[in-house]
């Protein structure tokens, strides 16, 4: 015996390969394992299928937008119910999405004030009470640019407690 003290016995290999003695968490363990490979593969294609979905929306969004000139006068995180938009964005928009907070922009577009969404890695570019050159599509802003040759400026991340406590060190560190 080779393999002494383990549940899978070598002779059971030699003498009848077609009758192999597996422990219980052996055969747990495989079908743990196939249940594994076949999320991770049914993953794999629903995120393909997302992407192409999500290429040709921006495809679309990217056809569609139009240069606006704004004056932004309020910019928050709402819910979409709470955020006054039409009923028919909020009827189109997927029931998993409708608790969730979106980056809503108030700006007053010529003579009307509207509610529109705002893209997620622009949102904290928007400058508040200021005049704005926006690229809109539909509802939502995508890009932002300053009006009459302004510069929007670029919000400075806040700090950590972990990155103060990283920069003391490395200026006490240079220090000496």
């Amino acid at each position: 015996m080779l393999f002494h003290g383990s549940m899978l016995k070598w002779e059971q290999f030699s003498e009848n390969p077609e009758e192999v003695a597996l422990s219980t968490g052996t055969i747990v363990f495989i079908i743990i394992l196939a249940i594994l490979v076949a999320v991770i593969i049914a993953l794999y294609f629903l995120g393909k299928r997302m992407q192409k979905q999500q290429a040709q929306q921006e495809e679309q969004i990217a056809k569609t937008k139009q240069s606006v000139t704004m004056l932004i006068i309020d910019k928050k995180r709402m819910k979409l119910k709470e955020a006054g938009l039409p009923q028919a964005v909020i009827d189109s928009t997927p029931k998993y999405l409708r608790r969730a907070k979106l980056p809503i922009v108030k700006a007053k577009v010529g003579p009307q004030i509207l509610n529109l969404v705002a893209d997620e890695k622009i949102y904290p570019l928007i400058p508040v009470k200021r005049e704005v050159k926006a690229m809109v599509s539909g509802i939502y802003i995508v890009d932002v640019k300053g009006s009459h040759g302004q510069k929007i400026e670029t919000p400075q991340k806040k700090s950590t407690a972990w990155s103060r406590l990283v920069d003391r060190v490395r200026k006490a560190g240079h220090a000496e």
